[in-house]
């Protein structure tokens, strides 16, 4: 392939979504490619012919491995769903137009649920129209949602980021001689694997915490105020991890049980935030204790300081297999991460159809959940345990990480 190829990043973004960049980006050149351009701000950008040649801004070797330790979206992001092909044609006909206008033969998408929808549409658009243009969906996202894969890039930095946070609430927690009841509120709109990753701070140095809530299961919260005020019973500090996305039988979120203020974007997501604060303010009402409320929010996706080397060199591999999946004729496809080995750990690539992962949420199995609804199994622990390990350090200047910018 001697054409040129672009490459774009949407949805939330991650501490290892620029590994995938760095991946799609090395793999094209070092295989032939001619441009690789970057969409700024997903496909919302390229509508608008927002693009740059990322050649012009990864320039030498240190920028790659500057790059690899870059938290967030080098390119920008959107949150932008392309209609149905059947009702608007227009929309992707200014699509091609413009891939045809740079010669794009290979067109790489890193995203998770949303962004794969884009690429199932594009390509069955391409075959509609008869296009030669190769269309490959690159995975990510912290929810670990995806499915058809063992897990997603940017799950295992985030999990260790929120797992090493745990531990560093516990220890604080136990300082006082009166008891304080933390609950941390963890992100998880419908799948709970980022909040199960709490569990992991239990260990010979650390007690873990106390209880575990996914979404996964039905939130009762009579029952909840029940074991909270017989856990209290001995006194001690209690520390409590939940999904944002927990939900009362009803369907209902629990934060939506308090006042709010509602944002929906545009796939229709509902933005969750403050469960943990109305745990923690109706525990404080009724026990009469201290209680505070721990949102990670966006720390769980942007903390590059916590990055996990197996995360960041799993991200790097799943760009430049897509590169070369579709070098080798492949499209309307997204790598996927297949386990092989538990002991030691190894994982290897392999493709799965589109239409078998766009818009379809891996949940946490319900035996990964205990009988209870209160904590995680240790299949669980050890299904995340793996994906955590060792670090790659940031390139400090200064006593601080160095990130490398888009120049503008």
């Amino acid at each position: 392939m001697h054409g040129n190829v672009i490459v774009g990043q949407s949805g939330g973004p991650t501490s290892v979504i620029n590994s995938s960049l760095v991946g799609v980006f090395k793999t094209a050149k070092d295989l032939g490619a001619g441009k690789v351009y970057g969409m700024l701000h997903g496909i919302k950008g390229l509508l608008d012919r927002q693009y740059v040649d990322l050649s012009e801004h990864i320039m030498s070797d240190l920028d790659i491995d500057l790059l690899k330790r870059t938290p967030s979206s080098f390119l920008g992001s959107c949150r932008y769903k392309l209609p149905e092909i059947k009702d608007d044609r227009e929309v992707y006909d200014k699509i091609f137009e413009i891939l045809k206008e740079l010669d794009i033969e290979a067109f790489f998408y890193i995203g998770g649920n949303d962004s794969m929808d884009t690429i199932k549409k594009l390509s069955d658009y391409a075959i509609l129209i008869s296009s030669d243009i190769k269309f490959m969906g690159v995975p990510k996202t912290i929810d670990n949602d995806l499915a058809c894969t063992d897990h997603t890039p940017g799950y295992g930095s985030a999990a260790k980021f929120i797992a090493s946070v745990t531990k560093e609430i516990i220890r604080d927690g136990l300082v006082y001689d009166y008891p304080v009841i933390s609950i941390i509120e963890v992100m998880g709109r419908n799948a709970g694997w980022l909040t199960a990753a709490t569990a992991l701070a239990a260990g010979e140095d650390c007690e873990g915490v106390d209880l575990i809530y996914l979404p996964e299961v039905a939130f009762d919260i009579d029952k909840f105020m029940a074991k909270v005020k017989e856990l209290g019973k001995n006194g001690r500090s209690i520390v409590i991890a939940v999904s944002e996305g927990i939900k009362v039988a009803d369907g209902r979120y629990v934060f939506e049980l308090a006042d709010h203020v509602e944002f929906v974007d545009a796939f229709g997501h509902k933005q969750l935030q403050g469960a943990a604060k109305f745990l923690a303010d109706k525990l404080g009402a009724e026990m009469g204790v201290k209680t505070r409320a721990i949102e990670l929010s966006t720390l769980q996706r942007c903390a590059s300081h916590m990055t996990s080397r197996v995360d960041i060199t799993e991200a790097f591999q799943v760009g430049g297999a897509a590169v070369k999946a579709a070098f080798e004729g492949d499209t309307g496809k997204v790598v996927v991460l297949d386990r092989v080995s538990e002991d030691p750990y190894i994982c290897t690539t392999s493709t799965q159809d589109v239409h078998k992962i766009a818009n379809i949420e891996k949940k946490v199995p319900l035996e990964w959940i205990t009988e209870d609804n209160t904590y995680v199994s240790d299949e669980l622990v050890h299904y995340i345990r793996p994906l955590i390990q060792a670090e790659l350090s940031p390139v400090m200047v200064d006593g601080l990480p160095r990130h490398l910018r888009l120049k503008k």
